[in-house]
């Protein structure tokens, strides 16, 4: 658990961005409960929406394939990054960011459930090229 707060402080560091502090396991638990029913990570399929797997700074609508809404199309062209400010927003509250998606999701109410999810997401990103 340690080496996993660790490399999870050293990639957010390393990307020079804002640092998210959670913990990967209350993280996989909250995404469980409330992302699986749409979302994937690790390669498994997801039924609704894009997996998230190499999330942290990809850009939106990225997923080759994948049938996004207008409004997650328009983000993409407006150059919404996922980085940890904008996962934080969009987490908390997704209408905050892209306002119009298809995603029934509402948002997370507890800052330290949003930084655990995005921990696990951090998880299942690659560090940054130096």
């Amino acid at each position: 658990m340690v080496r996993t707060a660790v490399a999870f402080t050293a990639l957010m560091l390393s990307a020079g961005g804002a640092l998210a502090e959670g913990d990967v396991a209350l993280g996989k638990e909250a995404f469980d409960f409330r992302c699986t029913g749409c979302h994937s990570v690790g390669g498994a399929g997801a039924s609704n929406g894009p997996p998230l797997d190499n999330l942290i700074g990809r850009p939106a609508a990225s997923i080759e394939g994948f049938k996004y809404s207008d409004a997650m199309l328009e983000a993409a062209q407006a150059g919404v990054v996922w980085d940890v400010e904008t996962l934080t927003k969009f987490i908390t509250k997704p209408r905050s960011v892209v306002n119009g998606s298809n995603m029934a999701f509402t948002g997370l109410r507890k800052p330290e459930d949003v930084a655990n999810v995005i921990a696990y997401l951090a998880s299942f990103s690659p560090p940054p090229a130096q």
